[in-house]
């Protein structure tokens, strides 16, 4: 199994009949899941959930499925195994054609169908493996035997990227180890750590006298307790498939894999806390409600999925500058993104409340029309009302989990650094970016410490997360600021270098066109 990230290696006539038909130039590429697991005849759990998780996730998601069930909110009633030859058929069908990103394995019944999906893994190489060691049903139904178990810990466990399993799972992996703290969870995620993969992840909803919901995320050096508050529901039919799908999905898409769990939890919660009382069946465990997303706020939608890319060109409105030329915020903005602007964030320190709220709503509509992000600076009652893409806090603003407790899990959440501490704090409270600087003396933030060049790259090596540089940027030292040699660095935040110019587009265009002329030479 390649490692995470890896380039996948393909038989020599991969999809050769294919290729004759497309070009690179042609093709969108669509983040695709493939899952391997059994089917839920009452759609709770199972390949049904990974199909609605990945769905919700907007992730293509195809499937294998190595046993049909009889369950529904009371229970299985019977398991019925596929025969591992007809497995191995859907494997190869799909693993012949389609170009995965992420595998995740579900229900695995039997020793015989692990082998031909390690034989057909072997065959057709995916860039990351997620095994969610699914043995036992919540309603207790055993779902996998105890004959499984050797070949999970010699050949299937250390090719997996992620395994999460519960505390039952983890006990049973783990020849009946018992786990009734977080610390037995802590334990029992180094020592599966050791069976092979990357990364662990413990759950522990079902842990005894915990009035939270923690989780134990291990990556072979550093433990995350990843904590939410329990939410009362019989709703919880099928959320270990849940957890492990949106991993799967965050992954392909992308996302580190700390990020993938960390929104894949947020998901999980937030699905249940919208279903909490909802009724299907009349058995003691229901389903929850994947597309919750959807009906909570149909006019959503944010305009892509956030890519580090996005932080190219980094316009930062200052509305004293617009008076000052006479434009309105809107125009501004607008003039930025046919300049070549990447991403906008909307800062404004004098506005009204309700001045301000219109405005970004107004810009909210340009940026949506042209599929570039838009956060608010600071704001997040703003960034709520106007449905933004996300937000940016600084040191002293609102701590990142907060922030991300209220926006969801698919905003997108910037955090300002200007050390390596700051920007580890970034990357464990769950921030998607962070702005290091300033780089250069600047007249728009008053008393704002410089860094310098060096600054930024000792802040860039430190970081995990995708870096934009800010502070005195412009067309003179934009090529300086992006020669530092840090890959994570991925563009420049800039103020004055647009909005205190006669023209915003010209100013705009000069500047992407340097930087891309700068990137050409890298």
């Amino acid at each position: 199994m390649n490692s995470l990230g890896g380039i996948r290696s393909w038989p020599a006539n991969w999809r050769s009949t294919t290729a004759s038909m497309t070009t690179t130039e042609s093709v969108r590429k669509i983040p695709q899941v493939l899952t391997v697991a059994g089917s839920d005849s009452g759609a709770g759990a199972g390949i049904q959930a990974d199909l609605k998780v990945c769905a919700a996730r907007g992730v293509y998601c195809a499937s294998v499925i190595t046993a049909v069930t009889a369950q529904n909110t009371r229970g299985v009633q019977s398991v019925h195994l596929l025969p591992p030859e007809f497995v191995s058929e859907q494997l190869k069908s799909v693993l012949s054609d389609f170009d995965f990103d992420v595998v995740k394995t579900g229900m695995l019944p039997s020793t015989e169908i692990v082998e031909v999906l390690l034989q057909n893994l072997s065959d057709f190489p995916v860039r990351a493996l997620v095994v969610d060691p699914v043995m036992v049903s919540t309603s207790g139904h055993v779902l996998a035997g105890s004959s499984i178990l050797s070949i999970f810990r010699e050949r299937l466990l250390p090719i997996a990227d992620i395994i999460t399993p519960n505390v039952k799972e983890a006990s049973a992996l783990l020849g009946g180890f018992r786990i009734e703290t977080v610390a037995d969870m802590r334990s029992a995620a180094k020592s599966l750590h050791e069976m092979g993969p990357r990364f662990v992840l413990v759950k522990g909803g079902d842990l005894p006298d915990s009035s939270d919901s923690v989780d134990v995320y291990f990556d072979g050096k550093e433990f995350h307790e990843l904590r939410s508050p329990r939410i009362a529901t019989r709703n919880t039919h099928g959320t270990g498939c849940t957890l492990a799908s949106c991993i799967a999905a965050e992954l392909a898409k992308g996302s580190s894999m700390l990020s993938a769990v960390k929104v894949a939890k947020r998901f999980v919660d937030n699905a249940l806390d919208y279903s909490k009382d909802i009724a299907i069946g009349s058995g003691m465990q229901g389903p929850f409600d994947h597309f919750f997303g959807l009906k909570k706020d149909p006019q959503s939608s944010r305009c892509s999925i956030f890519n580090p890319d996005d932080l190219f060109l980094y316009a930062v409105t200052d509305s004293r500058m617009n008076k000052k030329w006479n434009r309105s915020i809107v125009d501004a903005v607008k003039a930025a993104i046919e300049g070549g602007a990447t991403i906008i964030q909307l800062r404004e320190k004098e506005a009204e409340t309700r001045e301000f709220l219109e405005e970004a709503k107004a810009c909210i509509d340009i940026c949506r029309s042209h599929g570039v992000s838009l956060l608010i600076n600071d704001r997040i009652d703003i960034a709520l009302a106007c449905n933004a893409d996300g937000v940016h806090v600084g040191q002293s603003d609102m701590p990142v989990d907060q922030v991300r407790s209220l926006l969801g899990p698919d905003k997108i959440i910037g955090v300002s650094c200007k050390t390596p501490e700051q920007a580890h704090q970034a990357w464990k409270d769950g921030a998607d970016y962070i702005g290091s600087g300033g780089v250069f003396p600047t007249n728009t933030k008053a008393n704002n410490r410089t860094i310098g060049l060096d600054g930024l790259k000792e802040v860039c090596e430190a970081s995990k997360l995708p870096v934009v540089a800010i502070g005195g940027i412009g067309i003179s030292n934009a090529e300086s600021v992006m020669q530092i040699d840090a890959p994570n660095l991925k563009g420049v935040a800039v103020v004055s270098a647009l909005f205190d110019q006669d023209c915003v587009l010209t100013q705009a265009k000069k500047l992407h066109k340097t930087l891309k002329d700068c990137k050409r030479e890298m």
